[in-house]
Formats: C-alpha cells, sequence, structure tokens
C-alpha cells in the first residue's frame, strides 16, 4: 500500500524546515528537538555558524506553532513536507523541505469560524491540563474558544491553552477585515528593530529579510510569496522615483543590474525598514549614501492605496 499525504499540524513554537532531513549540525540539535529550544539554539551559535545556514544551504524556511503541512513521506525520523500557507515557485502546493517528524502533530484543529492571532512580539501560552508553557511567536493564530477567568481559550496540538487578551486579536474568518494602511505596515515592522537577522527565519525570534517583509504584509491581511525573488514579480511595479511607505523596495548584485538577493520596506523620508544580513538587526536607516543605493533596483506597492 502506498503511502497517502495527510496534512499535519506543527506542535512546537517554531519548526525549521531544513533543506533535507540530513542537513542539521549537531549544534543544532535544540532546534529539532522536541520541545524545541529556540532560544538556547540561537544563543550559543556564533556568527560563522549563523552564516552557515545560509552558505551551506542548510534552512529553507520555519513554521509557527499550529501552522498546517502536507506530509508527502517519512524517512529516519524525519517528514518531507509542504508549508502549505508559503506560496513558493519550489512547489505549486507550497515551500516544501524537511522537519522533524515529533515537532508534527496528527490533529484536528476546532472547527471554528474565529481565531485568535498573536498580535504582541511574543505571547506565553499556557496548556490548561499540565499547566506547561510555551513562549509563540508574533502571527501565530489559533483557534478560538472562548474566555475564561479573563484569558483567552484556544484549541493547540497540545490541547486547550490559555492567552493573555492584550497578546491576541480576534479574526473571523468569513469576514475580510480591512487590510493594513501604509502607516500599519511600518508601525508593524517598528516593534522588530534590534532583533537578529537569522537565515531562513520567519518568525519573532529571529528574520531574515523576506520572511520579515513576508510577515509584515500578512499581518495586515496581504499574501505575498515567502522570497525575495517571487515577491519582486508580485504586486504594481512602481519607478523609485515614486515610492511611498509601504512599498517594497529590492536590491540587487552588480550595482542593481544583477540577480535580487534583498528586500525591505520603505519607511518613509529616504529611510529603509529592513532584515540585513548574519551579524545584523532588523533596522531603519537612510538609503541615501549606502550600498543599498547602489543595489536598489525596482520596488514594488503590494497595498491598497
Amino acid at each position: 500500500m502506498g503511502f497517502t499525504h495527510k496534512i499535519m499540524t506543527v506542535n512546537v513554537t517554531v519548526a525549521t524546515v531544513w533543506t533535507t532531513n540530513q542537513s542539521y549540525r549537531e549544534l543544532d540539535r535544540p532546534a529539532i528537538s522536541h520541545p524545541v529550544r529556540l532560544e538556547e539554539w540561537l544563543l550559543f551559535m556564533n556568527e560563522a555558524e549563523r552564516l552557515d545556514l545560509c552558505e551551506s544551504n542548510r534552512i529553507q524556511t520555519q513554521l509557527l506553532f499550529g501552522e498546517q503541512v502536507l506530509l508527502l513521506e517519512c524517512k529516519h525520523g524525519w517528514a518531507h513536507i509542504i508549508a502549505i500557507e508559503q506560496s513558493s515557485k519550489k512547489d505549486s502546493r507550497g515551500y516544501p523541505g524537511w522537519v522533524p517528524l515529533c515537532q508534527l502533530e496528527n490533529y484536528e484543529p476546532a472547527s471554528n469560524d474565529t481565531f485568535a492571532l498573536i498580535t504582541s512580539r511574543k505571547a506565553l501560552l499556557t496548556l490548561e491540563k499540565t499547566q506547561d508553557t510555551l513562549v509563540l511567536s508574533y502571527q501565530t493564530k489559533l483557534s478560538y474558544l472562548g474566555e475564561k477567568d479573563g484569558r483567552i481559550l484556544v484549541d493547540t496540538p497540545l490541547g486547550i491553552g490559555n492567552l493573555h487578551r492584550d497578546d491576541i486579536a480576534l479574526f473571523n474568518c468569513k469576514e475580510r477585515g480591512k487590510p493594513g494602511s501604509d502607516i500599519d505596515i511600518v508601525t508593524s515592522g517598528e516593534q522588530f528593530v534590534g532583533l537578529p537577522y537569522l537565515w531562513g527565519g520567519l518568525s519573532s525570534y529571529g528574520y531574515d529579510c523576506s520572511g520579515f517583509t513576508y510577515t509584515i504584509y500578512k499581518a495586515n491581511g496581504y499574501s505575498i510569496p515567502r522570497d525575495a525573488s517571487e515577491q519582486a514579480q508580485y504586486g504594481t511595479p512602481i519607478a523609485l522615483n515614486g515610492v511611498q511607505r509601504g512599498d517594497l523596495l529590492f536590491f540587487a548584485y552588480d550595482n542593481g543590474k544583477g540577480a535580487i538577493h534583498h528586500v525591505g520596506i520603505y519607511y518613509g523620508q529616504g529611510k529603509l525598514l529592513h532584515s540585513p544580513h548574519t551579524g545584523k538587526s532588523i533596522e531603519i536607516i537612510p538609503i541615501e549614501g549606502t550600498i543599498y543605493e547602489k543595489e536598489l533596483c525596482m520596488a514594488m506597492r503590494c497595498l491598497e492605496k
């Protein structure tokens, strides 16, 4: 009997999606465990080891707690998956890669039109049955069950949990709210200034350049592709002398004439809001007089004006 593809759900704070089931290093054990130990992993990686995540093509993207994936196959304790919520030209179904099987759960979320979306940089989830806690990332989405003792009850792959009301916003899946404005975009991004860059990062534990723009746009109701090269093909092209706050700016090798390698958000007043590269942190900087001025090659508008 052949293997049947099925939907699985992430059961750790953040699951890293690896290029293959052999891409991890011994020092990456905290990132592939259950429960995941992200802070430990990031704290003890030096800059060269962080850079190697990119240079050795170890990581593709990340998944948030409760995010669903399509399971393609299992091999030696690893799951070959498709991140169905992250569009990619690598696979028409979503973003492909490998995650430890222990970080996935065969779980069907509560059937509910309302969900709780984490809007704080991080939020503490307490599991009702065990009182264990998880520190969840910005934009983690869970099914809403109601309120109890001033806390928001949510359905999770690990059982019913509760969150502080101030850390979440409630949304109804059937009601499409008004998407965020240019001010909303830059305000959402400002809270992460100072957060260290992480190649493949897609959580408030660390973002790469396109992971940052993808998340900030998603937080404001816009669905754009995961990677910079594909984001550059999404939206409406804008003349560089006509960029407005909230537009996406793209940067290419060879003084802007080569392949696109970076993306950021135009902050306004000639400034760039972006997650630069390994060894740097999310920042807001003037573009003039920097390498980014030389490499700026195009701008895209994805916002509803």
